[in-house]
């Protein structure tokens, strides 16, 4: 049975800056800081490791309380930068994600970085979560690794059997999308409509590397 891992930021859906304009704005609120450090990097990571570094580097303990702390307050800010930062659907997706959902059996399954409710929150803003039932979320991890093998544990609970990996296709825009499908011994998609270009991509020597999702009989082989 083919298992489809989606990625979100990037992959799915751009933003605009939204997440990390809601996270420094819950720095502010949250904790008081004002003149707000441009130098975490968001790209492929989880949200328990993005609120961590952004306290450290912000001189604030990175205790566990302080990451949840500062993780509700981006969660109250991130409807309303949603909203305000516009974003959109990464080409193909809307016809894709219809289409995958016809064909039995298939999952369909996420594997983000996000906060379980982030994710929500974004897919929902843009007519998406629907479609996913099941997955691995940045809750409880910094390392994307250990994201990719909850969102295996999740399949296997949703599906009520084990999974083999050779069933697993992880899709996403980044080198650690990548990286965590070879961590749990699945097949990688990469897309460049995020942050990375076709040419850093290639190099990680994903199985199929596409500009991006509009072209789904490039994608066939997923699912048939």
């Amino acid at each position: 049975m083919p298992i489809l891992l989606f990625d979100i930021d990037g992959t799915l859906i751009r933003t605009g800056g939204a997440g990390k304009a809601a996270m420094e704005a819950a720095l502010q609120t949250a904790f008081g800081i004002t003149a707000i450090r441009d130098e975490v990097p968001y790209s492929g990571r989880t949200d328990l490791a993005i609120s961590r570094d952004l306290l450290q580097v912000h001189g604030i303990e990175p205790t566990l309380e302080n990451q949840r702390r500062l993780c509700q307050a981006y969660l109250e800010h991130l409807p309303r930068s949603l909203t305000a930062k516009g974003g959109h659907v990464c080409p193909g997706v809307r016809e894709l994600l219809p289409h995958i959902a016809t064909r039995t059996p298939v999952v369909l399954g996420l594997l983000t970085g996000n906060v379980r409710p982030g994710a929500a929150a974004k897919l929902k803003h843009f007519g998406l979560w629907e479609f996913f039932r099941c997955g691995g979320f940045g809750d409880d991890f910094h390392d994307r690794d250990d994201v990719a093998r909850a969102a295996l544990a999740s399949v296997a609970a949703y599906l009520g059997r084990t999974v083999d990996p050779a069933e697993v296709w992880v899709i996403g825009d980044t080198p650690w999308d990548v990286r965590c499908a070879r961590a749990i011994g699945a097949q990688a998609v990469a897309v460049a409509t995020g942050w990375h270009p076709l040419e850093e991509l290639a190099r990680h020597q994903p199985d199929v590397l596409l500009p991006d999702l509009s072209d789904y009989s490039q994608l066939r082989q997923l699912w048939e």
